[in-house]
């Protein structure tokens, strides 16, 4: 018997969709609520930033008063320009985009090739391997930082880029090769057996087979790369002594010990410093959230 149900007790009409439309009202309530508190908490992370961007355009003088003046009157872009004058800004945004570009290009080809031969690739002491690579997590960069700086100094690299750029194409570091690993286990292994019914070799498979699918994954781990080496502050304070050679994080450094009260300027150029990276993320998201959604869903 089908029609509207009727209550047995008192007999009033009671519809059919009264249970969905109370479960639809409460996921909606739900969502709206969860939505409300994620942008309150969005907003309040801007702060800074929304800070950083309004002192740039401020007038000298300016940047402490209260209440906080956050729309500028009047709005000075002069001082982009001044920062670029203070210091050899262009200098240190190349010097920091080679070291970027270098260090991101080794981390990417040799992560991909180590975590391709742990999850495609059977071979003894795999898993023992994989272990003892993960295990290096632990150990804080503290400890191999002396070490490190000893064996630079005795290969004549300090005050160069290759301390910089040289070590991510040894590896790409342990937590890259354990993120793309984890993806590159969610490939099917029948797209492995049907590339090599048809002769192909592991290095075939890898760059046919493996890389075209892990598009996300490639992309998340060269956004972290790109923004550790471009946010970088301790490795270049340690290897890097003539100013010719300082990137962007130094280069800020520097022009806080010598023009510390023009914080207008410094603002401007701490501005021009993130907004890449901003950008990056901003064009970028997409492939991030999808690789880090998908990485760490398959088995062994």
């Amino acid at each position: 018997m089908t029609g509207t149900p009727r209550s047995l007790s008192t007999g009033v009409i009671v519809p059919a969709f009264s249970g969905h439309t109370s479960r639809r009202l409460r996921h909606t309530i739900g969502s709206g609520v969860a939505y409300l508190v994620l942008t309150v908490c969005g907003l309040g992370m801007a702060v800074p930033f929304i800070w950083l961007l309004s002192t740039s355009l401020k007038l000298e003088g300016t940047e402490f008063t209260f209440p906080p003046q956050w729309l500028p009157r009047p709005i000075r872009w002069q001082n982009y320009a001044d920062a670029l004058q203070v210091v050899p800004y262009l200098s240190y945004a190349r010097n920091t985009l080679i070291i970027t570009v270098a260090a991101t290009a080794g981390t990417l080809i040799t992560a991909s090739l180590t975590a391709f031969a742990f999850a495609r690739i059977r071979f003894p002491g795999r898993s023992v391997l994989f272990m003892l690579l993960l295990s290096t997590l632990m150990l804080p960069d503290a400890v191999t930082l002396v070490p490190k700086y000893i064996l630079f100094s005795r290969l004549h690299w300090i005050n160069t880029y290759l301390p910089l750029t040289v070590p991510a194409w040894f590896g790409g570091g342990a937590f890259n090769v354990f993120l793309l690993r984890q993806f590159f286990m969610t490939i099917p292994h029948d797209l492995d057996e049907a590339a090599r019914i048809d002769g192909a070799s592991n290095a075939q498979v890898y760059w046919n087979v493996v890389l075209p699918l892990a598009v996300p994954a490639l992309t998340t781990v060269a956004i972290f790369s790109i923004m550790a080496n471009w946010n970088d502050f301790l490795y270049p304070l340690i290897y890097l002594n003539q100013q010719k050679y300082f990137t962007l994080a130094l280069g800020l450094q520097f022009f806080q010990s010598q023009y510390g009260t023009q914080w207008t300027l410094m603002m401007a150029a701490s501005v021009m410093m993130i907004l890449p990276m901003i950008l990056l993320f901003f064009f970028a998201q997409r492939y991030f959230i999808q690789g880090i959604q998908l990485t760490g869903l398959a088995g062994r």
